[in-house]
């Protein structure tokens, strides 16, 4: 049996929990450490699964142990899990945006095997979509553990390059409040015609669900799908074409290149700490 302990145990760390049980992982298999007392109870009773106050009695046996935390604790617990990783030697999962391979073996231990995660927050609904990548110590059958690990909360794809890593970043976990930010807009422009603010959330909402689903289940191109909505001289087109005038390309080009570039400099904040 894998036993797998979880460092940090908010909500991405709970629907993972969640999604494992869900798939079929004993609960005596998982652990999580997590310093508030009335998360460790809700974690306790929501799941049965061991918790801990502190992070090496969680790490003690671990097989696998995955890193829920802020980029910017990373520094900060290292010291305390450092002699007991290099002793288990467990498969290292992180889970923080900006933090490089490199550095989690400079703060964990250099012959330690590390993947690096980056998943979203529909994960917590089971429709995540996280990117991975590994360094050269992680077996064949330790990647097949992360992947199952993710795989409980969407869909998983390997990234070779980790310099693209800020761009799976940039597309995948920043990019949910992009289309939360696409509703909030056209509930508004909605709102501004006269429209209940109420109809006008479920509407725009279901539009993006339906999308959504779509883009996913049918496997075509999103331009397919896009031209099919878009009969010649109709109201979708007009829109597009509106769209096009404010260069609607242009700009969501560049919200990705910023938020990949904020995720090179956060790896660079954390080097200064």
């Amino acid at each position: 049996m894998t036993r797998i302990a979880f460092i940090g145990g908010g909500n991405m760390a709970q629907s993972l929990i969640g999604g494992l049980l869900r798939n079929g992982v004993a609960a005596a298999s998982l652990s999580v450490a997590e310093p508030n007392a009335e998360t460790r109870h809700r974690l306790e009773t929501g799941f049965g699964i061991a918790c801990h106050a502190d992070n090496r009695a969680a790490a003690a046996d671990a097989d696998v142990l995955v890193l829920v935390v802020k980029p910017q604790v990373m520094p900060l617990i290292h010291g305390e899990l450092k002699e007991t990783l290099a002793a288990r030697r467990p498969l290292l999962i992180s889970i923080a945006a900006g933090v490089r391979i490199d550095q989690l073996e400079r703060w964990f231990g250099e012959t330690l095997p590390i993947v690096r995660c980056m998943p979203n927050t529909p994960a917590l609904i089971g429709a995540g979509a996280s990117g991975l990548c590994a360094n050269a110590r992680v077996a064949p059958e330790q990647r097949t553990q992360a992947q199952r690990i993710m795989d409980a909360v969407g869909l998983t794809r390997w990234v070779d390059d980790e310099a693209l890593m800020d761009t799976v970043t940039a597309i995948a976990g920043s990019s949910p409040a992009y289309f939360f930010a696409m509703v909030e807009a056209l509930v508004e422009a909605a709102c501004a015609q006269g429209m209940p603010r109420a109809q006008a959330r479920a509407l725009s909402a279901q539009a993006c669900y339906g999308a959504g689903r779509m883009l996913v289940e049918s496997g075509e191109d999103p331009a397919v799908l896009r031209q099919r909505v878009t009969s010649p001289h109709g109201t979708t087109e007009a829109a597009l074409a509106s769209f096009a005038a404010d260069r609607f390309d242009a700009s969501v080009a560049r919200a990705v290149a910023a938020a990949t570039r904020r995720g090179g400099e956060l790896a660079a904040e954390l080097e200064q700490r």
